[in-house]
């Protein structure tokens, strides 16, 4: 307890995520009592620590942290599950994290190809923000594979200037126009000069989306305060207004939903900032 309490105290620990393997009760009521006996905001949440000792030995995990031990790693992977799931799952073999009993017993490649399909699914749905992507979560969006382009995109990333936007990816060796139209709109740049790189909507359609928003009512100001509440309310002929927009009527129900998606968002982070708070 006394380590803990110094280590709480040292980098401000608010959140402690406590692994759900072996000893993981006992664990929780130390962590129970020691927030008890302190004056500090801390809290704990058990975390499904399914496949960590399959990462902490993974060449990965040894080329992230060279330094630490594969129980370091292991606290390292199920405190990452908290910030970020997607993310840190991705590093791990899908039959590692416990997929039912009767795994073995099935064809292992169609399982294996089953499985990184579904993955593959998940990661260009939810959409990556490339300032804080992983190789490895990078490398299942769509046009982007193999070679050096998952690093080179880690690289571009970490580019802190508020002019960065998605046309910075041609810039990536072998990613070419044809891989850019893949991949575009799966990329999420947060705090960037174009509100909507940080949607789903694909850079071909940024004019007619931006002709949408003006004749709605919304600016991209609009786009980037989340304040898009009604967007869809709004239209009133789909068919119509996509024909005056000159795109298709499937795409500009995309457009809206995704819009409105990103409202949503938005709004749920706002709503967990106040649960936290109080």
């Amino acid at each position: 307890k006394d380590i803990l309490k110094a280590l709480i105290a040292k980098y401000h620990i608010t959140l402690i995520s406590v692994g759900n393997g072996t000893a993981s009760r006992e664990s929780e009521q130390i962590i129970a009592d020691l927030i008890k006996e302190i004056n500090a905001p801390v809290r704990y949440v058990i975390t499904n620590e399914a496949g960590a000792s399959v990462y902490s030995a993974s060449k990965q995990a040894t080329e992230e942290f060279p330094n630490f031990d594969v129980g370091q790693r292991s606290a390292v992977s199920i405190a990452r599950r908290v910030q970020d799931p997607l993310a840190e799952l991705v590093k791990i073999d899908p039959k590692a994290i416990g997929v039912g009993q009767y795994q073995h017993d099935m064809n292992q490649k169609k399982l294996g190809e089953s499985l990184s399909g579904v993955v593959e699914d998940c990661v260009n749905k939810v959409g990556v923000d490339l300032n804080t992507a992983s190789a490895p979560l990078l490398s299942y969006i769509s046009g982007i594979s193999g070679d050096n382009r998952p690093k080179q995109l880690c690289i571009i990333g970490r580019k802190t200037e508020s002019s960065r936007n998605r046309k910075d990816l041609l810039k990536v060796a072998k990613l070419g126009p044809k891989a850019f139209e893949q991949c575009a709109g799966f990329m999420r740049i947060q705090g960037g000069k174009n509100p909507l790189d940080a949607t789903g909507v694909h850079p071909e359609s940024y004019g007619a989306t931006e002709k949408l928003l003006e004749r709605q009512g919304f600016t991209l100001e609009d786009v980037a305060g989340g304040n898009l509440s009604g967007l869809s309310k709004t239209v009133k002929d789909y068919k119509k207004l996509s024909q005056e927009l000159e795109i298709g009527e499937i795409t500009l129900g995309d457009i809206v939903k995704e819009l409105e998606n990103l409202q949503e968002i938005r709004e749920n982070e706002t709503c967990q900032n106040r649960s936290i708070r109080t």
